[in-house]
């Protein structure tokens, strides 16, 4: 008996002839390398219908292409390669083709001054897309850091000087009785304020790229802040964090523009957008500031 051919319904004539901009699925669970680490991510795949007469799309086929995605590391290279194949796999339905990655980046990062690591996770995105022989691909990722406030700090400082004032005020100074002050909660009678901050990074990729530059960004990004925050740490390494906060007091003006000088020259970037948000410890509202290169002309 000859098999039965299976119905192919999406292959039928639709009833609305519209074409559509993007069909495709989300959420697709699938492993991905990234700097030798295999993770668990999951993906957005699509592609356009612009014949308005077809039913559907083959989505079985989209599936069946991210499974490149299982043995090779993760490139702009890879992934054109990947919507390629959407295109190649819908000729005659469709021009244009998507595809998103989202997954955690885990780095072990080390602390400031013990020998102590632990590991710290990185949201990232990566979103590419293809048409009419036109490839794009875009990184986002979110950087935490602990930014303190400058202005808390210098009214900080004034109550403290108007303390020793009070304290000091025509008395012979001994070194012991100045020193024993400073180091008690009656002489540094005010602290500034800091709080978690995060730096979300939207960066346009230099599409000629081997690999995804993420440890350049994640490292040039917290250099540049000098806060980033820590996983395991002594006592040691939380005098050195209160250290780094107090010589990088920042607004959020200032982090926005650290920022965008220490990403908008890397070669693997071709154009930028910083997004910085201060989670203010003082107010119930956020601080926020955005910054993006290459500006566009007054």
């Amino acid at each position: 008996m000859n098999a039965l051919t299976l119905p192919d319904v999406a292959a039928q004539v639709s009833r609305e002839t519209l074409p559509l901009d993007w069909v495709g699925m989300c959420g697709i669970a699938t492993p991905v390398l990234i700097d030798g680490q295999r993770l668990g991510a999951t993906a957005d795949a699509g592609v356009s219908l612009d014949d308005g007469t077809a039913r559907g799309i083959h989505m079985s086929r989209l599936y069946v292409a991210l499974e490149k995605l299982e043995d090779a590391p993760l490139a702009p290279s890879l992934m054109r390669e990947i919507l390629q194949q959407f295109l190649d796999s819908h000729e005659g339905l469709s021009r244009a083709a998507s595809l998103s990655i989202h997954t955690d980046v885990l780095l072990k990062r080390p602390a400031l001054v013990s020998p102590l690591a632990g590991w710290k996770s990185y949201p990232v995105s990566i979103e590419a897309h293809l048409e009419n022989a036109m490839f794009h691909v875009e990184l986002r990722i979110q950087i935490p850091y602990s930014s303190t406030c400058p202005c808390s700090a210098a009214l900080a400082r004034q109550l403290i000087q108007q303390q020793f004032v009070d304290d000091f005020a025509n008395k012979r100074l001994e070194h012991a009785e100045v020193l024993a002050w400073l180091g008690s909660s009656n002489g540094i009678v005010a602290t500034p304020h800091s709080q978690r901050s995060t730096a979300t990074l939207t960066l346009c990729l230099n599409t000629d790229c081997n690999d995804m530059p993420l440890l350049a960004v994640i490292d040039n990004a917290e250099a540049a802040l000098g806060t980033a925050v820590q996983t395991a740490v002594k006592r040691a390494d939380e005098q050195a964090f209160a250290l780094a906060n107090g010589q990088n007091l920042m607004f959020c003006e200032d982090a926005a523009r650290r920022l965008n000088a220490a990403l908008s020259p890397l070669p693997s970037i071709v154009a930028g957008q910083v997004q910085v948000v201060h989670a203010e410890s003082l107010h119930a509202h956020n601080a926020v500031a955005h910054s993006r290169w290459p500006r566009e002309a007054p």
